[in-house]
């Protein structure tokens, strides 16, 4: 395995595999491939500003791959992309998250659309259902509340932020389990 490099490149970055502490990581007996097969997850927020087109994007797709691309030039900020693989495990957590929002029963067509302030995508693909979602970025939960369909908008805005942590918790564990055992190796 190659050391972690600096993010600073518009390379994709192989980062390997997310490990979990679970002893069960195989797919479970009742799952087929095409069913792995029928999901899909992506997500966008980003706006043209003064800096560029800033944005933050993540998208979970076949073969447990987990891709991450960020995009700030605040500061003159390197563009990040991100790779890594995740267990069965983690997909089938997602997937659950996802059952549990209820997303897949919301509508769009009452949300505010995209605008000077930019805008967010959801697409997702799960069996034989398939979503795409796109709305104006939303800052905090008053801006939820003004909107003509609240209850289906913070619907979304929930299962924005519990992705975004699950995302930057798979991310940043990753470097810290890297860095530390290379501190290890002498």
């Amino acid at each position: 395995m190659s050391t972690p490099t600096s993010t600073n490149t518009n390379t994709d970055i192989e980062l390997g595999e997310v490990v979990e502490s679970s002893s069960h990581l195989a797919t479970s007996s009742n799952e087929t491939a095409k069913q792995k097969d029928d999901f899909y997850l992506r997500y966008y927020v980003g706006h043209k500003g003064k800096y560029g087109h800033e944005f933050l994007e993540f998208e979970f797709r076949s073969g447990n791959r987990l891709r991450y691309a960020n995009n700030s030039q605040y500061k003159n900020e390197p563009f990040i992309r991100k790779e890594v693989c995740v267990s069965d495990s983690v997909l089938e957590e997602l997937k659950k998250m996802i059952s549990d929002s209820g997303i897949m029963a919301e509508d769009d067509n009452k949300w505010p659309e995209p605008d000077i302030v930019g805008k967010q995508e959801l697409e997702i693909v799960l069996k034989d259902e398939h979503i795409s979602f796109t709305t104006t970025k939303i800052g905090a939960l008053i801006d939820v509340e003004k909107s003509e369909d609240p209850n289906g908008l913070k619907v979304m805005f929930y299962l924005i932020q519990d992705l975004k942590c699950l995302v930057f918790s798979l991310i940043g564990l990753h470097f810290k389990v890297r860095i530390n055992s290379l501190t290890h190796i002498h």
